[in-house]
């Protein structure tokens, strides 16, 4: 029986610095990456979808092309004549990163504007998955839009999980943050915060604070991720501390955390015990952060993580 994945959010136009003044040209994202990575992980009867608006012009059909190229289907992205897809750039200086952005006429900022077109893209999925950054990207009507939207597909039996990504420059204040993060998890079955992150927006002590707060949004499963340490996780079994995956080596913690959403609603979806979801999740994430790179295809050569 045919499944459906769909994931949620804006898909970017990656420069990336590789020397001499030369760039490199990817597609990145944090929603579509962990869409990459549900491909890879998820059995094949399961479509692997996302679900955004582009423009009409070339770059925008490159991108779409290379998500068709990478098993993902397109069939979700709205297409705007007077949009394009944002951009970003990578620069490196004694190897530390830093970004500079280009978004303000992204087309991924009206994946909300047409609720009849939401509506539809939607309907008679099994998985929805969105981020503290699709949210950020929109107007604050149009956030309640799309988790309007989200709500009543979780109603006609859609699993929605929400990963709080933050990045704090995108929002317009500090409360419109708290506000936001505190509406995508209210529409949630599975909400995905990072420990830092919840520190810094809600000044939270400790991980169980953000169970806390995240359960009496309305969510039966959290897992709070604390970068290389320790996975504390509840569900209705209760709350748990998983012990962090061993990893070698860090060269770039881009994607670790897409990564992990993936696996875990990947191993959700395979009908595996929470316990046993979250544990691979994480080891796909410490193996993700050994290469450079948010997207890493060499995990997966000579068979499936």
């Amino acid at each position: 029986m045919s499944r459906s994945f769909l994931s949620i959010g804006e898909c970017m136009v990656e420069m990336a610095d590789a020397g001499g003044g030369l760039y490199r040209r990817g597609f990145a994202g944090d929603t579509f990456n962990t869409a990459w990575y549900a491909r890879r992980l998820l059995p094949p009867e399961w479509t692997v979808g996302y679900g955004s608006c582009v423009g009409t012009d070339a770059v925008s059909a490159e991108m779409c092309a290379f998500m068709e190229g990478e098993g993902i289907d397109t069939a979700a992205l709205r297409r705007l004549e007077d949009r394009t897809v944002g951009l970003y750039m990578i620069s490196l200086e004694q190897g530390e990163r830093s970004f500079s952005y280009w978004r303000s006429q992204s087309a991924a900022r009206a994946l909300a504007d047409d609720p009849g077109w939401l509506a539809e893209v939607l309907a008679g999925r099994d998985m929805l998955y969105f981020s503290g950054i699709t949210l950020a990207i929109l107007s604050p009507g149009a956030r309640r839009v799309l988790c309007d939207a989200l709500a009543r597909a979780r109603s006609a039996g859609a699993l929605v999980a929400f990963d709080t990504n933050l990045r704090e420059r995108l929002w317009e204040t500090p409360e419109a943050m708290r506000d936001g993060l505190t509406l995508g998890a209210s529409v949630a079955d599975v909400v995905l915060p990072s420990f830092d992150e919840e520190q810094r927006a809600f000044v939270d002590t400790a991980p169980e604070e953000t169970i806390a707060r995240y359960r009496g949004c309305g969510a039966r499963i959290v897992a709070v991720k604390n970068g290389g340490g320790d996975l504390t996780l509840w569900d209705e079994a209760g709350t748990r501390t998983l012990p962090a995956a061993r990893f070698e080596r860090v060269v770039d913690t881009t994607a670790a955390g897409d990564s992990f959403g993936a696996a875990f609603l990947a191993g959700l979806a395979r009908g595996q015990p929470v316990d046993h979801a979250a544990r691979g999740a994480m080891e796909l994430a410490a193996q993700v952060i050994q290469y450079r790179g948010a997207l890493v295809p060499q995990i997966f050569e000579g068979g499936e993580t």
